[in-house]
Order: C-alpha cells, then sequence, then structure tokens
C-alpha cells in the first residue's frame, strides 16, 4: 500500500509539472559589429549568461539585424547593421525562437531579409512578425509542449514604416491597433491557451513609457492577451498589472554594443511560468552589458516580479 501511495505521488508530482512551461524572453540581440567581431575570433557572445537561459523550456529574443550576405546598407538611416552567418550557431545553442519584427530587420533590404528567414530556417531557429508577406508576417509563433498551446506575435512600431509586410511583398509585422487586436482574437478562436505580444515600441533612452504604449497595452490585454512583453527603448522600463495580467515595457538591450551610460548597459531577462490558464508567475533578472556589448547577470539585483493573482507588481531580489 506504501508503494501503491508512493507511486501515485510521483505520477501526479510528473502530471503536475507537465501541465505548466518555463518561458524566457530576452531583450535585443545586436550580433554585428562588436559582438559580430566577438564569434569571428570564436567566442560565444551569450558565453556568461548560458547557464541562466538554460533555464526554462523555450528561450525567445528580439533579433535586431539581419543575417545575410547580400543587400546595401540603407542610405536614410543612421545605424545599419548585418551579421554574418557564422553566429547562426551560437544564437540556435541559446535561443529558440526570435522576434524579426522591429527596425533594423530590413538594414540591408528585401533580400537580406529573405535570406536572413532563410538562415534561421538552416539551423531550426523559429521567427516570427516577419516574413514573405503580411499573412505569414501576422502568423503567430505557435509553441505546443505540455499540453498548453501558446502564441506570440510580434509587431513593429518604431520607424522605417517602409519594412512593412504587404500583401505580396516580403517584411514585417506593423503594429496597426486593428490589426494586433485581429490577430490576438484569431489566435485565441484558433485555440491558444496563452497569447503573448512582443513589442518593438516606444522611444529610445525614455525609462518611462509613453502614454501610446500603456494604451495599446491595455486595449491588447482586453483583446485577450495574458502579457505584454516589450522591447526596443535600448533601457528598460518598468512593468504594470492591468486586470490581472503583467505588462513588461522594456526588457532594454540583451547583446548590443556601442552603449556606454550604466542605464542603456542595463537589461532585464524575463522569466515566466504559464499553464492554460495563463501566466501562473514572473520575474525580470537584470543583466549589464559589457564594453563589447555581451551580457553578465548581475547577482542580487531588485527587478520587478509577481504571481498570480497579485495585483501589483513586486520587487524581487534575483538569485
Amino acid at each position: 500500500m506504501k508503494f501503491f501511495l508512493f507511486a501515485c505521488g510521483l505520477l501526479a508530482a510528473n502530471f503536475s509539472a507537465a501541465q505548466s512551461l518555463s518561458i524566457i524572453f530576452t531583450g535585443d540581440i545586436m550580433l554585428a559589429d562588436t559582438p559580430g567581431q566577438v564569434i569571428a575570433q570564436g567566442r560565444d557572445p551569450f558565453i556568461h549568461v548560458a547557464e541562466n537561459l538554460k533555464d526554462a523550456d523555450y528561450r525567445i529574443g528580439n533579433l535586431e539585424c539581419p543575417i545575410a550576405t547580400v543587400g546595401a546598407p540603407m542610405e536614410s538611416k543612421i545605424y545599419s547593421f548585418r551579421a554574418h552567418p557564422r553566429v547562426l550557431p551560437f544564437l540556435e545553442q541559446h535561443i529558440d525562437a526570435v522576434s524579426v519584427a522591429n527596425n533594423h530587420t530590413g538594414d540591408y533590404g528585401k533580400a537580406a531579409f529573405m535570406e536572413t528567414l532563410a538562415q534561421l530556417d538552416s539551423v531550426r531557429v523559429v521567427h516570427f512578425g516577419g516574413g514573405e508577406n503580411a499573412s505569414s508576417a501576422h502568423t503567430p509563433l505557435w509553441i505546443n509542449r505540455n499540453g498548453i498551446k501558446i502564441a506570440v506575435l510580434g509587431y513593429n512600431e518604431f520607424k522605417p514604416r517602409a519594412f512593412e509586410a504587404g500583401a505580396t511583398t516580403p517584411g514585417i509585422a506593423w503594429s496597426e491597433d486593428s490589426h494586433v487586436v485581429s490577430d490576438i482574437r484569431a489566435a485565441r478562436k484558433a485555440g491558444a491557451d496563452v497569447v503573448i505580444p512582443f513589442m518593438h515600441w516606444g522611444w529610445e533612452r525614455e525609462t518611462t513609457a509613453s502614454e501610446r504604449q500603456q494604451k495599446l497595452a491595455r486595449k491588447m490585454i482586453d483583446a485577450g492577451a495574458d502579457i505584454v512583453v516589450g522591447s526596443h527603448p535600448h533601457v528598460v522600463q518598468g512593468a504594470q498589472i492591468y486586470k490581472g495580467k503583467p505588462i513588461i515595457y522594456s526588457l532594454g538591450n540583451f547583446v548590443f554594443d556601442g552603449f556606454i551610460t550604466a542605464v542603456t548597459r542595463l537589461g532585464w531577462t524575463l522569466h515566466l511560468s504559464v499553464d492554460k490558464k495563463g501566466v501562473m508567475k514572473w520575474e525580470t533578472r537584470a543583466v549589464q552589458m559589457d564594453e563589447e556589448g555581451l551580457p553578465h547577470w548581475i547577482a542580487g539585483a531588485s527587478t520587478p516580479c509577481a504571481k498570480r493573482g497579485v495585483q501589483a507588481v513586486r520587487e524581487c531580489m534575483n538569485p
């Protein structure tokens, strides 16, 4: 009898564990310039955070550059990035999926953008937020694991809008409110247990989310999103709870060089635990970029976190 009860206890524990899924979101990943030179030397830009990135069932980041060998930089842009395909093994080792919905994916033109998608496919890094046309760009990243169906949607709303996908032309998903709301509702209708918009938005170096960000985040939750996650400003922007749902406005940078101030070298990773009812708990953990733009964990840093049912963001000490 004791063995039977013990065996039942193990089965119950395993069943319980199978009903949740852990996900890590990172901020902006830019693998050209100095991080690209690090890789060209055979070094891993994720080396200092590798062990912590393993602490999740699925890892998602924002890829802030094309990975290609073709194209020319846009003359209208101050900064244009392009990473060499040699970066792919390092990306594949640490990241499962990337959003390409940002203001740098199209830096080297449509041919480089399409090569980027093909390069990612070649190493099985899933991409979302962009595609060969608007329909594919608005198709969610679907994660089906542990009996949970998750839809992650990627959008950009920082210029140039010339990167936007058309009905028959490649590009990224633009953050048009009506389209975002429609996509969230469609994901729910398609059976998503959890819907997560991953936004590229806000003003650079602004540590407080804009009124636009706050209004859109609430609109997305009203439409059915379980959590809203953001990037782009190159700084972290804090978190809020709306109708019991978390909003993390900006995770800041993750792998990115060229920044010299403390606030722009600080980023967060977002660690989620979800089940079929939504977000069970979440916490942010602090990282700091060094002079080469490589992230290092900041042990003992206090950053926002919360659990299901908690109506206010709390500050937690990172391990």
